[in-house]
This record gives structure tokens, sequence and C-alpha cells, in this order.
């Protein structure tokens, strides 16, 4: 049986060369996207409806959705809250259907949303998605990097290659990608010490300028949940 393919892209611009219906695809933005919406369904979340727009975003406020929108890493000023996964607390979030828009992270799931299936992955998910990715029968595998404002971003490359140093250790699988070896590599130099390693990471210090890096540890912290949210018909929810 052919093997399955791995593949890797640094950010949504180069999202097109990369494109493939056969793959299914892994949305990461760790800091903090992807590690909130996996927060989110952590603690009871019934749907995350990722919105690209603003507008969209306060068309949906407008009808009644609690929402949690940010540009920049600030909150905007008609929603509920954030884009911290601290915001996204049982008291606010569970059995809820929460609107979400963020600087890159819903953007690229939007993009994503051409794939075999898309779900989000991060490091509070990690050995989970690892599992879905090796049990499915068929499909490759692209995980794509939110980035930042299209630009390569470290942080989402450390998770890329951490999921993909788990894949590439099942026999099904397989690589001919330069960027899911650099992002492998990217992850062997930092995983002994990953939050020193953070020190040389722009959105570390884009969050610490705002006083918002209170998340660090957490977004970093490997398998805190088992949740795996999936995309379908437009909303994120969990089986």
């Amino acid at each position: 049986m052919p093997k399955r393919s791995i593949e890797v892209c640094f950010s949504p611009e180069l999202f097109r060369f990369y494109q493939n219906p056969n793959s299914h695809v892994v949305v990461v933005d760790i800091l903090r996207a992807t590690s909130a919406i996996c927060a989110a369904f952590a603690n009871g979340a019934k749907s995350v409806i990722p919105v690209s727009s603003l507008e969209e975003a306060k068309v949906l406020k407008d009808k009644g959705f609690m929402l949690a929108a940010e540009r920049d890493g600030v909150t905007i000023s008609f929603a509920d809250f954030g884009n911290s996964p601290y915001n996204f607390t049982p008291e606010r979030v569970n059995g809820k259907e929460v609107a979400y828009s963020t600087t890159n992270g819903t953007q690229a799931i939007a993009q994503a949303s051409t794939g075999l299936s898309v779900i989000i992955g991060s490091f509070l998910n990690l050995s989970a998605v690892a599992r879905w990715i090796i049990d499915q029968p068929t499909g490759n595998v692209l995980i794509l990097c939110a980035g930042w404002k299209g630009r390569f971003c470290t942080e989402d490359s450390l998770c890329a290659g951490a999921i993909a140093e788990i894949l590439l250790n099942n026999e099904q699988f397989e690589t001919n990608c330069d960027s899911t070896r650099a992002s492998i590599d990217l992850w062997n130099v930092a995983k002994h010490d990953v939050m020193s390693y953070l020190e040389k990471v722009a959105q570390r210090h884009r969050l610490k300028r705002l006083g918002l890096d209170d998340v660090l540890k957490y977004c970093f912290t490997p398998d805190s949940t088992q949740v795996i949210p999936f995309l379908k018909k437009g909303k994120l929810v969990v089986e």
C-alpha cells in the first residue's frame, strides 16, 4: 500500500501551492487561536463559528451569538471577549455557540476548508491529533501554519514539527517536503527547553507588550485535552 504523505505549509500565503482535496488539513495557530479553540471545547462549548471578517463577526453578534474577536492581539470593542484561552471558561462557553474572529487563525481555517477534512491542532491536543490522523484509513496530511499576517512564524512551525515527528514514527507515513523536515529540525532544537526558546519568538514579544503573555506555558503544555475540533458546515464541533 502506498504511504501517506506529510506536508507542512508555513503560511496561508503559500497554501495554493499545497492545496490538496485528498489531504486532511490540520490548522495550527498556537498563540493563540487554535489553543483557544481547544480550550473552548475542553470547557464544554457546543460549537465555534470561525469568521474571517469583522463585518461578519458583527452580524453574528447582532444575531445574539457570543463573540470572541481580536485584531493584533487587542479585543475588538463590540466583542464579548478576546483571544486568550483563559477567556473560554466553562461559565462562559459551556453549551454555547461562540462566534470567533482573529488576526490569523480564522482566515487559515477558511482556506483549509477545501481539504478532505479540517481539524484544529495545538500542543494542547497534540497526541490526540496524531492518533486521529493515524486512525484514518486514507488521506495525506497537510499541516497549515496560520503564521502572522501571511508571514512565517516560529511557534506554529514548532507545533507542525511536533505533529510531523510523531506521524513519521508510524510506518504509514513518509515525507518528501522540505518544510516538513525543517519544522521537525526546528522542533528538535526547541523541545528540550521550549520556554527559553520562546524568547526568540516575535509573537511572544507582541503579547508581552500587551500584557497578554500569561498564556505561554498553557499554550505549550502538551496533551492537556483530548478534544479534536472538526470543521463541519462552517462550524467547528467535536464528535
